[in-house]
């Protein structure tokens, strides 16, 4: 059974992301994660909450996949953008404002096969659960 990603660890995800512009190093030497940094509103308590978060790139279009490591319920952020979708992006150096769009049906099927054969362990964490992971685009504002 999957456990909950650890805060520890997502905190240092974000330090390395800030303090090397946006590349976060991947599993294999010399190759970098394509992660952004995900600011939403805490849907209960209000505050800004950071998440690091990989990212699927159609043209212009950026996803993102609320796979939670498989795990059986959604991610915080998830609910975050629910209740508030206007959302913060960083990307690299780049930093923009987003509305976070959640996507149904053959498209969602289609960007998380292609997030899934981009890094195999997303079509793991979609074994591991029976619910559907949920894609949400960051359209930018």
């Amino acid at each position: 059974m999957p456990t909950r990603p650890n805060n520890e660890w997502n905190q240092k995800m974000i330090e390395d992301f800030r303090a090397n512009r946006g590349k976060v190093r991947g599993m294999v030497e010399g190759t970098f994660l394509p992660m952004a940094l995900l600011t939403t509103i805490g849907a209960r308590s209000g505050q800004p909450r950071v998440t690091p978060v990989v990212y699927v790139q159609e043209g212009d279009r950026l996803f993102v996949s609320a796979s939670n490591g498989g795990m059986p319920t959604n991610p915080n952020w998830y609910h975050n953008i629910l209740a508030h979708p206007e959302v913060a992006v960083e990307v690299g150096d780049q930093k923009f404002q987003a509305k976070a769009v959640v996507i149904t049906g053959k498209e969602r099927d289609e960007l998380y096969a292609k997030q899934a054969r981009l890094m195999p362990n997303f079509e793991e964490y979609q074994q591991q659960t029976t619910r559907v992971i949920p894609v949400v685009e960051l359209v930018r504002q």
